[in-house]
């Protein structure tokens, strides 16, 4: 059974848990896995200070506890609300700076640097007592979801090792981590916490800090959360949602105090929702029989709840992929320009000049889907198209968020699957691009209309006829800063199918 930041600070405080243990164990099963014949290759490392922090916190909990003379006192009390996440660990992908520790995005050009300040979400997380216990794999500058283009190798799926997925995602579905932090650009979080049976947020564009994070797209680019229960999801998002003087997208989630004691929607709540279901969803023919069954169940849960359930059409879901690829790409471009071994990157010099500096430095430091990710993104960026395709893909984004808005009026929520077959298989370079696409079908419009999804477990299935049951995702997608609606209702979900879904 999975233990949530509840009981763990109940197990703190009567002292059949601390801290330290508790990290302790996380270590022994990053190492025991590390030795292991097919290693998840999830964590890239452990913190050397981890256990340092988790004693620091274990003397202060003691410290409270002997004040109130070992009861639940004012004192204790006053502590954990000040450092709701006081002795837990949590861990970080590797594109989200840590004051003091590696940074490399999983790229050849990053190596050896460390970063020199906390991004925003991490010191926010750390002021509330959490403690950073490791980096964790992912794509090359965060392009995909299953890790096939990192430096460091591939990350397996914990459900199944002959299958890929997200760093962060494997470390919480493996219990060496309680909760995790990754990003999401085109529904990275979503599809990695999907295939590994877990809760995965979207927050809405702005509610989490950008500051500290290196994306590939910055306007597509969002902080999500990895875990075992939306309680632990929406207790790590109170402390880490608002306004950020570092980050001028960055904005306030209204009433987000009430994410820290998470209740379920009401049955009266229930029966006042409409949910719409796309009907592009319902006809796709690559939507796997047991996923399409998993949906359609789904549908009747929240319809035994008395919510109202109507099939809507969604006509942009086309444009949208096409008008993300290019967006993504001219970011890509853009953002990468500075890696070039003067001002960020490994610097590979020759001694033949500036520009053969920098020819070096990026053929050696990139990988081939980056590199081709820049080459598109200079094109859609040259003179000959004059950023005709950009401008006109952002005016798509724009129609797409003003369409979004338009149907948020008469829909509490949209329900729809995660992805068509959740299992992300290690890919070769032949169909990378098509199966990419055929993934980012159910996730990449939420990007564009900069809305908030979080994906639950829904069920099992077969892929392959094989002994490998593997996890199905179902997600709810609200309008924008509708987080807190979507936790409660993720909570009423996890109440009633918890136990037939994990």
């Amino acid at each position: 059974m999975n233990m949530n930041i509840e009981q763990l600070h109940d197990e703190f405080l009567s002292g059949e848990c601390t801290s330290v243990k508790l990290i302790q164990n996380f270590i022994d099963a990053f190492n025991d896995d590390k030795n292991s014949k097919m290693p998840l290759n999830a964590f890239l490392e452990i913190y050397d200070d981890a256990l340092k922090l988790a004693q620091k916190a274990d003397d202060e909990i003691a410290k409270v506890k002997e004040v109130d003379g070992g009861k639940y006192g004012e004192n204790t009390k006053k502590l954990f609300t000040e450092k709701p996440l006081l002795g837990i660990p949590f861990a970080v992908k590797d594109n989200i700076s840590v004051k003091g520790k590696k940074l490399t995005c999983a790229s050849k050009i990053m190596t050896g640097y460390v970063s020199p300040y906390n991004a925003t979400v991490i010191q926010r997380l750390i002021d509330s007592g959490a403690i950073p216990l490791g980096r964790c794999n992912q794509d090359e500058f965060s392009i995909a979801p299953s890790t096939e283009t990192s430096c460091y190798g591939i990350t397996r799926n914990p459900v199944n090792r002959k299958y890929t997925t997200d760093g962060s995602a494997a470390v919480v579905a493996s219990n060496q981590a309680i909760f995790a932090l990754g990003t999401d650009s085109c529904g990275s979080v979503r599809l990695s916490a999907g295939d590994c049976g877990i809760y995965g947020l979207k927050t809405s564009y702005g509610v989490l800090s950008r500051f500290g994070v290196v994306g590939n797209g910055s306007s597509l680019a969002h902080v999500g959360i990895y875990g075992h229960t939306p309680s632990d999801i929406a207790l790590s998002l109170s402390v880490m949602a608002g306004k950020d003087f570092y980050d001028d997208t960055s904005c306030d989630l209204l009433d987000s105090e009430v994410l820290r004691d998470l209740v379920s929607i009401t049955d009266k709540e229930f029966a006042s929702l409409n949910i719409a279901v796309p009907k592009q969803f319902l006809e796709n023919n690559n939507i796997h029989k047991k996923v399409l069954k998993a949906f359609e169940e789904a549908q009747k849960w929240f319809k035994s709840k008395g919510a109202k359930i109507t099939v809507i059409d969604l006509p942009f879901l086309d444009a949208s992929e096409a008008s993300y690829n290019i967006i993504c790409f001219a970011e890509t471009a853009s953002s990468l320009s500075r890696f070039d071994g003067i001002r960020f990157g490994k610097r590979e010099d020759s001694d033949e000049g500036y520009d053969e500096l920098y020819i070096k430095t990026r053929s050696e430091g990139f990988g081939m889907e980056v590199k081709r990710d820049i080459i598109i993104g200079n094109y859609i960026l040259s003179e000959q198209l004059s950023g005709d395709c950009y401008k006109k893909s952002m005016k798509v984004r724009a129609h797409i968020q003003k369409e979004m808005e338009k149907l948020f009026e008469n829909y509490d929520l949209i329900l729809c699957p995660t992805l068509s077959t959740n299992a992300l298989l290690p890919i070769s370079k032949d169909c990378e691009q098509k199966k990419k696409n055929l993934f980012n079908k159910f996730t990449t419009f939420v990007n564009m209309a900069r809305i908030p999804a979080i994906n639950v477990p829904a069920g099992f299935y077969n892929i392959n006829d094989d002994d490998t049951n593997f996890p199905i995702g179902m997600q709810f997608i609200g309008k924008m800063f509708s987080e807190i609606t979507l936790l409660r209702i993720a909570k009423a979900w996890e109440n009633d199918k918890g136990c037939q879904v994990k």
